[in-house]
């Protein structure tokens, strides 16, 4: 017995969505997704130019409005974080501006988790005040601090959870509470924890953002972002935003992005594997490593709040090499494998000293106040053996601490 119904791409697992979720066909029936690289489209008559253009009728108009490619790109995030309605961006900082700005008005206050990447601060410490929002960041990892924070005039919450570098986690579920109490939007930079182990809309969070540079790409290829959120969110603010200030994706971008996201669950609890193993060596060193860091260790400051809302680690390991900057460059400089940069989510493994790159913008007291250190390193595991990573490490510590 044969049925024309399709099935539900919504009730497929997320390996499947990964692999099949929102793929258009073109009339040629090709099984990899197509690559539709051009700026505008035509109209089969004036009128339904029109008609696109009042919204009357689907279809496309420019690319910087939307992309058949890019379409497929956002379908597919779509399906996999179970949102109503997702959109790309050209980077993950401009998901995050574009997500904030387009929400937040002059008069509204913000409140943000001090604990995140240091272009993010940059965009509520100095962007919004510029247009005369007020915002206030707080130690994340207690609730009351969110709490007090709040203001009649508080439109929106900010954080990452995990948080770059130090691995700070922030309760999603009890700040979405305090903040919907008072009326404000949780916005959620989940690219540390990546869709496959923590997924921000079932604790309570209202916008969801990503880099896909990182994990979503993994091999290190292009620069992209992506906004999920309701429907209403989208069309009562970011879809004007978008269409009107331009930072989209590129279609060739969002192409590779799906490339990317067919081996994402396969890349990431492969990686996550590795870095359980890593950190439990570096943890058990007699030497060299003063701290570690990794939110599936059971002595994570916050490891009751990962088991809650995450299903795994991640991939990122940050620890602390004793002997402060020196060292920790003596120990960059002799690493063999693992190289030094400071991009993440990749499947090559990939170190940075945070202190000197993405936080030296960050005034000395506040990294202290953020718990990073001279000596800290953030490393994200890649698809390496892990031995092999272990070997690296070990013989760069034993310079380091010389």
């Amino acid at each position: 017995m044969t049925t024309d119904r399709k099935p539900d791409p919504a009730l497929w697992s997320p390996e499947t969505q990964l692999v099949h979720g929102g793929t258009l066909r073109s009339q040629f029936g090709e099984t990899s997704e197509a690559l539709f690289l051009t700026q505008g489209f035509v109209y089969a008559s004036a009128e339904q130019a029109e008609a696109r253009f009042k919204n009357e009728e689907p279809g496309y108009q420019y690319s910087r409005f939307g992309n058949p490619t890019v379409a497929m790109f956002e379908e597919r995030m779509r399906l996999l974080e179970g949102a109503e309605e997702a959109r790309a961006t050209a980077t993950g900082m401009a998901a995050v501006t574009a997500s904030l700005m387009s929400y937040l008005r002059t008069g509204d206050h913000i409140v943000a988790a001090r604990a995140m990447f240091g272009s993010c601060r940059y965009v509520v410490e100095d962007l919004c005040p510029r247009f005369g929002i007020q915002s206030t960041l707080v130690d994340g990892r207690d609730l009351a601090n969110w709490q007090q924070a709040m203001r009649p005039n508080t439109k929106a919450v900010f954080f990452e959870t995990p948080a770059n570098p130090t691995l700070e986690l922030v309760d999603i579920a009890g700040v979405a509470k305090i903040a919907h109490a008072r009326g404000a939007l949780v916005f959620v930079d989940n690219v540390f924890a990546t869709p496959m182990l923590q997924k921000p809309l079932q604790h309570g969070a209202d916008v969801v953002i990503y880099s896909a540079t990182k994990h979503i790409d993994g091999q290190g290829r292009c620069l992209g972002g992506v906004i999920l959120a309701s429907k209403k969110f989208v069309d009562e603010h970011l879809q004007t935003f978008i269409r009107q200030t331009g930072p989209s994706l590129s279609p060739f971008n969002a192409w590779v992005m799906l490339k990317g996201l067919e081996t994402l669950s396969i890349r990431v609890r492969a990686q996550m594997q590795s870095a359980i193993v890593i950190a439990d060596h570096l943890a058990g060193r007699n030497k060299g490593v003063a701290r570690v860091l990794y939110p599936g260790r059971a002595d994570h400051p916050q490891a009751a709040i990962a088991a809650k809302q995450m299903t795994g680690g991640g991939q990122v390991v940050t620890f602390d090499i004793e002997g402060g900057k020196a060292a920790a460059f003596r120990f960059l400089n002799a690493l063999r494998i693992v190289r030094i940069s400071n991009n993440l989510g990749d499947t090559k493994s990939l170190i940075t000293h945070p202190t000197t790159t993405t936080h030296q913008r960050l005034k000395p007291q506040a990294r202290a106040e953020l718990g990073i250190s001279d000596g800290m390193v953030r490393l994200s595991v890649g698809l390496e053996a892990v031995e092999d990573i272990i070997a690296d490490l070990d013989h760069a510590l034993a310079q380091a601490v010389m």
